[in-house]
């Protein structure tokens, strides 16, 4: 571990015990910022998921030319699904840099903005039959600017809420900003699968239009809070004491810390590839067997991201009293058991057996590890270094993990040997055991000061 310094959140008006009662305006400022943090990491994955969700669904058939292959269209739009996770740890980097010099807010302010105005351009989108290869082109640029500002939106949102709050509660605080992601998938599903159930020609001439133009009105909403909300009070801290750099924070971070940053990416692949798995790849898959609609596909993945939005923050509750480390391989066992049974609910053709399969991956397999994940790497890095590292090695864990998720499944799901989902579980075994091994060699950090 590198960091050794002694560092404990606190807000502005704190005094220097970290166990001193807080005064309301304490409390006042620190519940702004995780709420914050949630609603526009929220509206931000809503943004970047939909286009998941879309992308096994509309863009195969919109995007790309009718005498295509479906199979390879497929394929296609997954590519640049992955395109738009290449481009995370770019933004990462790029919005890490000036959030370590310049602080967290005015970054997070600018990356919801992008996203906007990006969801709603998606939105407006002429089709291949109108424009011919400059749709998918168009397509791919407006994917990777999505990238890039979900690269800087991660880090900063989790960073905003943990460093408001007292050290013995930074695993649950840091863990609100998460839960971004399935809330953010659950209005992203939600919203689309309230418009596939129109009939195919109106779902596929403007239905699917519509929840990326709503996307104005949530980041309206979401820009007003980031308004509001007091910059970092670690950060603050950290500017005053000239501990905030003029260098360049991707080279101290892969300097000082480069296991810290390989164990971090490590330790993400995993439970970030069960979440594209269920978002991108198994609703497509398990509406073609004809065993449940299009629409209630959407419906079940909705339904187990309402209880994963439950599940992040108590499994991340659980690490601030027993440890980051305990709680993650825990989560790594509890994955491996049951990947088998979830491909087996997944495969089963029955209604509500498939949706216990949607049950299983998300507040259960992806939660147990995924959950204390945002305090496991901010507690990697210094202060002056963090939002450039976390968003390193989340982000980088994004492309191993989730990016190539709808790829690696539909290319196991080919292979000659029949074997199917049972390819993708050994895979999935595979990139768990990795990530366990990761977190098994990082040292605990739950206990470790982190502030200036």
């Amino acid at each position: 571990m590198s960091v050794t310094t002694d560092h404990t959140p606190q807000n502005p008006a704190a005094s220097a015990d970290p166990d001193a009662p807080q005064t309301p305006e304490q409390k006042k400022l620190q519940r702004r910022a995780l709420v914050s943090s949630f609603l526009g990491s929220t509206v931000e994955y809503y943004d970047f998921l939909l286009y998941g969700a879309a992308a096994g669904l509309v863009f195969p058939i919109l995007f790309f030319p009718e005498t295509m292959d479906p199979t390879l269209a497929s394929v296609l739009s997954f590519v640049i699904l992955l395109a738009g996770y290449i481009s995370r740890p770019i933004g990462g980097i790029l919005f890490g840099h000036f959030g370590d010099k310049f602080g967290r807010k005015n970054m997070l302010f600018i990356t919801l903005m992008m996203m906007g105005i990006v969801s709603v351009m998606i939105g407006l989108m002429p089709t291949y039959d109108a424009i011919g290869v400059s749709a998918p082109i168009t397509l791919v640029t407006l994917r990777v600017i999505q990238g890039l500002a979900v690269g800087g939106e991660w880090a900063g949102a989790t960073l905003m809420a943990a460093e408001h709050v007292k050290e013995k509660n930074r695993g649950f605080a840091a863990s609100i900003a998460v839960t971004g992601g399935p809330t953010g998938s659950v209005l992203a599903t939600l919203v689309l699968g309230l418009f596939a159930g129109l009939p195919d020609d109106q779902f596929l001439s403007w239905g699917w239009r519509i929840p990326f133009l709503l996307s104005a009105a949530l980041v309206v909403i979401g820009l007003y809070l980031r308004y509001r909300v007091t910059e970092s009070p670690d950060f603050v801290k950290a500017q005053a004491a000239g501990e905030v750099k003029t260098g360049v924070p991707i080279l101290r971070v892969l300097t000082k810390y480069p296991k810290d940053t390989l164990f971090g990416i490590l330790a993400g692949a995993g439970p970030l590839f069960m979440q594209a798995l269920l978002a991108v790849w198994a609703v497509p898959y398990v509406a073609a067997s004809g065993a449940v609609t299009r629409q209630e596909a959407l419906m079940m993945l909705t339904a187990s991201s309402v209880v994963h939005i439950f599940a992040i923050p108590f499994f991340a509750a659980l690490s601030d009293r027993f440890g980051r480390r305990p709680v993650m391989l825990a989560g790594a066992v509890i994955s491996i058991a049951l990947i088998f049974p979830m491909f087996m609910l997944l495969n089963s053709g029955s209604f509500w057996l498939i949706a216990a399969a949607f049950m299983v991956g998300n507040p259960i397999i992806q939660a147990s590890m995924y959950g204390p994940i945002g305090a496991f790497l901010a507690e990697k890095f210094e202060v002056e270094d963090r939002y450039t590292g976390v968003s390193l090695t989340f982000q980088m864990g994004s492309v191993l993990g989730a990016g190539t998720a709808p790829l690696m499944a539909t290319y196991l799901m080919g292979m000659e040997n029949g074997l199917g989902t049972t390819n993708i579980a050994w895979y999935f075994i595979f990139l768990i055991i990795v990530a366990a091994a990761a977190v098994f060699f990082s040292k605990e950090t739950r206990k470790m000061h982190h502030t200036v």
